[in-house]
């Protein structure tokens, strides 16, 4: 007997066994993809991971379907790194699995409707919907539950599909559907009787009564003589200006012949610079300096303050590895930042780089993937945002995590809840590369390792050429509203600096953090709040779409015109986001050109890109954003940077609120003053005596690192102890409250660290679901395999609680 183990792309800690013959035990490999049977009539794409043969003691194995691959489109390396994040993150394999691979791989069984041909039907004794189903039937033979949706025209089409199948008119199949499609581009050629001189004076005698055919065929040649390359059919369309029918017209007579070639669909024309990079003093001392820690070190951090030209560092470490033949990944916390790099990489390295992140369709990333996999010349730099980590490296030499401390690099949702920056390491590792992490503020964990030396670690304190760093003036808010010298959101102080920096013809940044025109709407009358019906939330006013959204669920309502409570029609606002700076910016400065950029008019898939090219382009004058803004983005003609209020920031509850504040003002302030010309910022509060704030301005990192650290270490937190946080959901609160107290009870009593909670978050209820949080500390000395394991065995035993088992339990590994 010969099997086979399998990942399921299902939410399943554990691998599968499978039986499958001797000829296909021989011809299967470590990261195939095969279809097998699960449950009783799904199909699914697992991955081949282990070949053995002992039979399964718990159950009997069934048969695999098919092999879906001649060879393996995963790699072993990937494999094991993926069973290290199910491992370290505590989450199943399989979705690590489904996280990593794109869509488009991963074929899904699609239930069809076949006609049974054997069967007498009477079509008098067929309601009206039933005989619409089987007249289709007779046409096509087969048909999808989603072909059946669009023939009735209603979502729920399952009662009448069943009828038919009690009728026995229908019987159900499972099929599964390759969800790829290679892009196909058709280009035209001439028949090779007419390529002679004598097919040629033919050729013009057959269409002297055809002038557009004429046309196009003189067209033709006009492009032939000029590219000496094969010509699409939507060239010489566009070339000779006629339809495609006239083309189509051309090869019904046999004049031309049509061809297809499959394509990339995503192409960068390689306009490679003549230019050869030099880097300043200061950068080849950074340079040298990394070299030489690599030599000791597997990771070193690059401390360079903004815009000390931390890119070209980058570009010269990248050139170094691409000589030997390595692939590079440049790791990226934000989609937005793509878009820039791209057009900076391609002047040096042409087209061999390769990007992937989520806001491709499934065909484009299917074709990164397999340019990967196949070490292909277009694909030796490849840049993405988390997703690229799972990509097939086969010969992985460095890894760049650019701005390594921001946040979004840590996934949140859906499971595995994994940081990239430290995923990136282990999947070095794996490798025997090399990891450079950058950023102007980098994460305390990460500052904290590198003082240790268990990182290199290589400052870069001056600005690249003869930048110079910001100047920061803070606004007292409070004193200003006392004075009377507020318009609206803004003071004197910055109105001035934005006029100012308007009449030169430089550009301005504006900072809040907050998306919508007001996170509030209020009666006077009573003080009732509009809320969120299933999230324990205000609903967020957009003035643009004149309605009220909840920002964690999605649900949306009409602007009220008078109070659902009391009738009043005194609505007022409360608080303020970027449409309400927008909406400010227009009355003080008419003639300027303004721009926003946040996750409203950043959705689309190219929303970024139009934004980012108009304000480089200085299309736009002042620019308006959220933290997006905050991430290494560089445009020359900035010198005035506004942050209408940091105190927004600073109060979170939240462990890293200070760090966080910290980062985010330093990289905002970054922004600005980024050529020859010193910038300004200003910063408005009501708290400018504030600690954080008086850091910013010097630009004090190292200061804020021991003040933090200092914290961390008397409350128990990172990078002294480890977190490991567990969020409950449920829908009955009292059900919920007493399940998180068993728990907490049994972790309390069984693992011997610090354990808070069960705890309220500030949103305890989200899509009509209650949330209860409990907090585990693990210290540096202890083993957090062990602690895990403990973990593991109690959240088993609490789902073996039957009035407990409905409770959702949610682990998040070093909880960001």
């Amino acid at each position: 007997m010969f099997f086979v183990e399998v990942i399921l792309p299902l939410a399943l800690a554990k691998t599968f066994t499978y039986r499958v013959s001797e000829t296909e035990f021989h011809f299967i490999k470590k990261g195939m993809r095969l279809a097998v049977p699960f449950g009783k009539s799904k199909i699914y794409t697992a991955i081949a991971v282990e070949l053995h043969q002992n039979d399964p003691l718990v159950y009997q194995a069934k048969e695999i379907h098919q092999i879906l691959d001649q060879v393996p489109i995963v790699t072993a390396i990937q494999i094991d790194h993926w069973f290290w994040i199910a491992n370290y993150y505590m989450c199943g394999i399989g979705e690590v699995y489904r996280n990593a691979m794109p869509s488009g791989l991963l074929l899904e069984s699609e239930t069809i409707v076949s006609a049974r041909l054997t069967s007498f039907v009477d079509e008098a004794q067929l309601s009206d919907e039933e005989y619409l189903v089987y007249q289709a039937i007779q046409q096509q033979s087969s048909l999808k539950v989603n072909d059946i949706v669009a023939i009735l025209n209603k979502k729920n089409v399952f009662p009448v599909i069943h009828k038919m199948i009690e009728k026995k008119i229908l019987f159900l199949e499972e099929e599964m559907m390759e969800g790829y499609k290679p892009k196909l581009v058709r280009y035209v050629r001439l028949h090779p009787d007419y390529n002679t001189q004598n097919g040629l004076a033919n050729l013009m005698e057959t269409l002297k009564n055809a002038q557009k055919q004429k046309d196009i065929v003189l067209h033709f040649f006009q492009l032939n003589a000029v590219e000496k390359k094969p010509i699409p059919v939507k060239k010489l369309v566009e070339s000779a200006k006629v339809t495609t029918a006239t083309v189509k017209a051309l090869v019904d007579k046999g004049i031309f012949e049509e061809y297809y070639v499959q394509q990339d669909r995503v192409q960068y024309s390689s306009e490679i610079s003549a230019k050869v990079l030099n880097l300043s003093d200061s950068q080849q001392i950074a340079f040298d300096a990394i070299q030489y820690q690599f030599t000791q070190k597997e990771v070193c951090l690059l401390h360079g303050v903004t815009a000390s030209g931390k890119t070209e560092i980058y570009i010269k470490w990248i050139e170094s590895y691409l000589a030997s033949g390595k692939q590079v990944l440049y790791l990226l916390p934000e989609i937005a930042l793509t878009t820039q790099l791209v057009g900076r990489l391609r002047l040096y390295f042409g087209d061999k780089i390769a990007v992937f992140h989520s806001k491709y369709n499934t065909n484009e990333r299917v074709e990164v993937w397999q340019q990967v996999l196949h070490n292909s010349e277009k694909a030796q730099i490849v840049i993405g945002a988390r997703s690229a980590l799972f990509l097939p490296f086969q010969d992985l030499g460095a890894i760049i995590v650019d701005e390594e401390h921001e946040q979004t690099f840590k996934q949140a949702d859906p499971s595995p809840r994994f940081h990239a920056r430290d995923a990136a390491i282990v999947l070095a590792n794996f490798h025997k590369a090399k990891v450079l992490l950058g950023s102007a503020t980098p994460c305390i964990e990460t500052f904290y390792n590198a003082q240790k030396a268990k990182y290199g670690l290589v400052s870069l304190k001056e600005r690249f050429g003869k930048g110079q760093m910001p100047v920061v003036e803070l606004v007292d808010l409070k004193e200003n509203y006392f004075k009377k010298r507020m318009k609206g959101h803004f003071s004197d102080a910055l109105i001035e600096a934005i006029t100012m920096a308007l009449s030169l013809g430089e550009q301005v940044i504006l900072f809040q953090n907050r998306r919508g025109f007001s996170p509030i709407v209020e009666c006077m009358t009573c003080g009732n709040i509009p809320q969120c019906p299933q999230c324990d939330v205000s609903l967020t006013f957009h003035k643009y779409k004149n309605q009220l959204r909840c920002h964690y669920c999605g649900y949306a309502m009409g602007k009220p015109t008078h109070c659902h409570s009391c009738s009043s029609i005194d609505l007022t606002t409360k608080g303020f986001g970027t449409e309400q700076i927008e909406l400010e910016l227009l009355s003080l400065f008419p003639n300027a050109k303004l721009g926003r950029m946040d996750q409203d008019t950043t959705r689309g898939k190219y929303g970024f890109e139009k934004i980012i090219d108009s304000f480089k382009n200085q299309e736009i004058d002042i620019l308006v954003g959220t933290q997006m803004l905050a991430k290494g983005l560089d445009f020359e003609n900035v010198s005035l940077v506004g942050i209408m209020n940091a105190d927004t920031m600073l109060y979170h509850p939240d462990f890293r609120a200070f760090e966080r504040s910290f980062q985010m003002m330093t990289q905002v302030a970054g922004r600005s003053g980024r050529a020859e010309k010193q910038g300004k910022v200003i910063i408005q509060t009501y708290n400018p005596m504030h600690n954080t704030i008086q850091q910013v301005t010097r630009n004090d990192f190292e200061g804020m690192y021991k003040e933090q650290l200092y914290d961390r270490q008397i409350y128990k937190y990172p990078p002294y102890f480890r977190l490991i946080k567990l969020t409950l959901k449920h829908r009955d609160f009292d059900k919920l409250k007493e399940g998180a107290m068993w728990l907490y009870q049994v972790f309390a009593q069984t693992i011997d660290v610090p354990v808070l909670g069960p705890e309220e978050p500030a949103i305890n209820r989200i899509r009509n679901e209650y949330m209860r949080t409990i907090m585990v500390k693990i210290p540096q000395d202890k083993s957090i395999g062990g602690t895990k394991n403990s973990i593991k065995r109690i959240l088993s035993s609490f789902e073996a609680v039957a009035q407990y088992r409905a409770i959702k339990v949610i682990v998040n590994v070093d909880y960001y």
